[in-house]
């Protein structure tokens, strides 16, 4: 594969993260094109027979924590509530299960947060996760332990049995079955 076929197919994989850092779409897909033209700019230090994903995530993440260092005057909306007045509320419950989901997700702390999306939803190993965080693997298993933690607190689950889809995404996927 080339590496300009890498780097495409890492694009949805580096926009999840983005959104997961940044909490809004549109400044994702920012971050992300920005991590692109640097990775690009910078593809002669690319190392051949390394992990270009982690690579490009640790671009991604340093470009974002620049970007958030030079913007700390502009106002946030970090709890979304500027948004959620933009936006109509979703008529399904996965839906409103996803919102409740980003509102824990941003009440997570920052490093958190972090090696929570790069471990659970991005499917790092907790060594390459630390490689990308810049700290030791210990750390990024209890931040990750935290975060699961606080994140049952904050969606009140009782239960692994609560984790998957609700009852009307259960009955449709049972009847695809037969």
């Amino acid at each position: 594969m080339s590496v300009r076929d890498e780097l495409i197919r890492q694009i949805p994989n580096l926009r999840a993260f983005a959104v997961s850092l940044c909490g809004n779409a549109e400044r994702a897909d920012d971050l992300v094109q920005e991590a692109l033209m640097k990775a690009w700019a910078s593809i002669d230090m690319f190392e051949a027979g390394t992990n270009m994903r982690a690579w490009l995530f640790t671009i991604l993440r340093n470009v974002y924590y620049s970007d958030f260092r030079k913007k700390r005057r502009e106002v946030e909306d970090a709890d979304g509530k500027l948004a959620a007045n933009l936006a109509s509320h979703p008529e399904q419950h996965g839906h409103l299960d996803m919102v409740d989901f980003r509102s824990a997700l941003a009440k997570l702390a920052p490093d958190q947060r972090e090696a929570l999306v790069l471990v659970g939803a991005s499917g790092f190993s907790y060594d390459e996760a630390a490689e990308i965080c810049g700290c030791a693997v210990g750390t990024v298993k209890s931040r990750v332990n935290r975060a699961r933690t606080r994140l049952a607190e904050l969606l009140s689950v009782q239960s692994g049995g609560e984790y998957g889809p609700d009852h009307q995404s259960r009955s449709v996927v049972e009847a695809r079955r037969f």
